[in-house]
């Protein structure tokens, strides 16, 4: 059993240094089917190796906290990472996994005005722990989502489709006839990316590794709204250019990847154009050619939506405002979840496999 200390719960902003949904966890022995359950790390390292499910103790009820019954959580890259202990936040361990998720808030505390008994939660906020079946959080570190949002959608709202959308807004002002040019395209954001530029009217290039059912996901990608999908190798072809003549030249890169395949975004960028870096899966840096600068006068920025969160935490209103214009587009059909599955959390282990397979682009839901 794993128990969770009040003043631990309450030092949720404290993430940065330490695991508000971590510290004061300490693992015992005895199960009991009634306790709340989760996955915890005592220490770092390959998730399939560390990772245990657990009970946990239920915590107390403090005046501003919110106890939340988790209903699903999904695994993303971030979520491995940080159990590998390679990430840029790290938990003090004992830890409960997860950072993604939505839950049904069960009990508020005495002080708590915005939520109450029956309204869905999300995260506010990364380091909550969310794969576990039931916690106490802070006030602040939820946010509500309308009962009308399917269940998929709402555990995957708070990084992908977010991300996508601060990167599609906060560095070029597009209009509706631009282009985007992004790799990681099958990936939670890429597929975020694709539907939010489409419902924007801007066209977007859409670069994946090859793969043996290459044309099942050129197909899915284009149903999402995708004006070009290619493979890293087409896109280094120098007959590229005939295929993209029906867009323009693209003013924003999206860089999930790094290593050659940014190289290449850099190559077709407009004059003056902004790649942005937001993950690096090849684990490569980003190399970029001194013509490009000089001669193309590009910008390279980064973006990290956990940052950008906790740069708006004492106005959280940028963040409800994007979160109401994601369930517009959700509500619209123009938004709809990555292709997911869904694991019971007894099977923990079949999702993380599965979520660590090259070319596997169905995001992995642990149903809690």
């Amino acid at each position: 059993m794993v128990s969770l200390s009040l003043a631990a719960a309450r030092a949720v902003g404290a993430w940065a240094v330490r695991s508000p949904a971590a510290a004061g966890l300490r693992a015992l022995s005895a199960a009991s089917g009634t306790r709340p359950r989760g996955l915890v790390y005592e220490q770092y390292g390959e998730p399939a190796q560390v990772l245990q499910l657990k009970d946990i103790d239920p915590a107390e009820l403090w005046d501003s906290g919110v106890r939340v019954k988790m209903i699903a959580a999904p695994i993303n890259p971030a979520d491995i990472n940080m159990i590998q202990g390679t990430y840029a936040i790290l938990a003090n361990l004992p830890a409960v996994g997860g950072n993604e998720g939505v839950g049904r808030v069960m009990e508020v505390g005495s002080r708590v005005t915005s939520l109450k008994p029956g309204d869905l939660v999300i995260p506010a906020d990364a380091g909550l722990g969310t794969w576990r079946t039931e916690a106490v959080f802070s006030e602040e570190t939820l946010l509500k989502v309308p009962p009308d949002i399917p269940v998929t959608c709402a555990a995957t709202l708070g990084v992908n489709p977010c991300t996508a959308y601060r990167m599609l807004s906060d560095f070029e002002t597009l209009k509706p006839g631009d282009s985007v040019i992004q790799n990681s395209a099958n990936s939670g954001v890429g597929q975020a990316v694709i539907q939010i530029a489409a419902a924007k009217g801007i066209k977007t290039i859409n670069i994946v590794r090859d793969r043996p059912d290459l044309q099942a996901l050129v197909e899915r990608l284009k149903s999402l709204g995708a004006d070009h999908v290619l493979t890293e190798e087409m896109l280094r072809k120098p007959g590229v250019k005939d295929l993209l003549k029906d867009v323009p030249k693209p003013v924003l890169a999206l860089n999930g990847v790094g290593g050659k395949s940014a190289t290449e975004l850099l190559r077709h960028l407009q004059h003056k154009g902004t790649m942005v870096t937001y993950g690096g899966m090849s684990k490569q840096p980003v190399t970029v050619p001194v013509s490009a600068f000089i001669f193309k006068d590009v910008k390279l920025r980064g973006f990290w939506m956990t940052q950008w969160k906790r740069d708006h935490a004492q106005n959280q209103e940028e963040l409800r405002g994007m979160i109401a214009d994601l369930l517009s587009l959700i509500r619209r059909g123009q938004l709809a979840t990555p292709a997911c599955q869904e694991v019971p959390l007894v099977r923990f282990q079949e999702a993380l496999t599965s979520s660590m397979k090259p070319y596997v682009s169905a995001k992995q839901i642990l149903l809690l």
